[in-house]
């Protein structure tokens, strides 16, 4: 996921779980197969550009013909306004970062490849450059990009964000308009600092906040669209100091499931709990649920959208890359299709892709 890094990994992937599906993004079905037990190899031969701009690896890019596609995400906007990751086919290309902000604009080469219900968020025309350094992208956009409706502005700054940072060697971005280097966006005044950065939050939720300085952010995943088409949807919330465990954070605001008015759906019951503290080992946070995290426990099944959901949100959560769990101490259940979990779920390389 790192911009043009030459990496291989090779590695045993015990996927008799699901590995996040994207629970069919692009009209397929809702449940998607799990595949059985194999070795994967993947492999990405890129090279590495930090401290280059777009220019210089446009050039290094003309020297061989640009073909086949790159998986990269778009924060896209959704029918209800929320910044939703969506990973898209892209021209395989040696600017990747500025390829993947170019497809944020309305009216540009994305347009033909939107989901059902998103739209991009970027105003028409916006031309940009990318500049990445020490791990910091400055992006600096023509004047068309101040053509935005204020209620947006927080969007555009969150869709720009974490379309970047989902590269490895991106983790801040600094916005630039005509050159001059913006401290606040220039429509509503949003304040953007020295640089933004994940940590901003996505789709903020602070319904449920009384005294913001007491609390701290969590972002956790919510299920979003309809049947057949369902997708996973970051939201930042607010949770209270007193609470020290970052990861029971994130479990209870899963079961507390989304704002009402977000649209917004979660598999979890109210009464579901975690009978211990999660427990940590290389990597690894094992959750021990009460039976209520089943949606059938005679059959011992397990809701895909409840394993998603907490994958994905727990290892947005520094330290953690892989989830297991079980019920009153057992392992032994299943998943939708029948099949036995028992090995740990990592979080995907990329998120909302139909299929993997």
């Amino acid at each position: 996921m790192s911009i043009n890094k030459k990496t291989t990994i090779v590695s045993a992937v015990f996927v008799s779980s699901v590995l996040l599906s994207g629970c069919g993004l692009f009209g397929g079905s809702e449940k998607e197969k799990i595949d059985p037990p194999k070795s994967v190899a993947y492999e990405e031969d890129q090279k590495s550009v930090e401290g280059q701009t777009d220019a210089e690896m446009d050039s290094a890019g003309s020297d061989e013909a640009v073909t086949n596609s790159i998986a990269t995400e778009l924060y896209l906007l959704n029918k209800d306004g929320l910044v939703v990751p969506q990973t898209l086919n892209l021209p395989k290309t040696q600017s990747v970062a500025k390829q993947a902000l170019e497809y944020l604009v309305k009216d540009g080469p994305v347009t033909e490849m939107l989901p059902n219900g998103f739209m991009a968020v970027l105003p028409a025309d916006t031309k940009l450059s990318v500049d990445i350094k020490d791990k910091v992208a400055t992006v600096n956009f023509s004047n068309e990009f101040k053509e935005y409706q204020a209620e947006d502005e927080q969007k555009i700054l969150q869709s720009v964000t974490w379309t970047l940072t989902q590269f490895d060697s991106i983790e801040k971005v600094k916005f630039k308009l005509n050159g001059h280097e913006l401290n606040e966006m220039p429509v509503n005044g949003t304040p953007i600092g020295e640089a933004y950065s994940r940590a901003n939050g996505i789709n903020l939720d602070t319904s449920d906040v009384l005294d913001i300085h007491n609390t701290k952010p969590l972002t956790v995943y919510y299920i979003g669209g309809e049947e057949n088409s369902y997708y996973y949807v970051p939201v930042t919330k607010r949770v209270t100091n007193n609470e020290k465990n970052n990861l029971v954070a994130v479990v209870n605001e899963l079961v507390k499931g989304p704002n009402l008015a977000s649209n917004l759906e979660s598999d979890f019951l109210a009464d579901v709990k975690l009978i211990d503290e999660p427990k940590i080992e290389n990597g690894k946070v094992t959750l021990n649920f009460n039976e209520a995290i089943l949606s059938s426990f005679e059959e011992k099944i397990l809701s895909k959208h409840i394993l998603n959901s907490l994958v994905l949100s727990l290892t947005e959560q520094k330290g953690i890359e892989s989830v297991a769990i079980t019920v009153n101490g057992e392992a032994g259940f299943v998943n939708e299709d029948g099949q036995k979990m028992t090995e740990p779920v990592s979080r995907p390389e990329k998120v909302n892709t139909g299929s993997f």
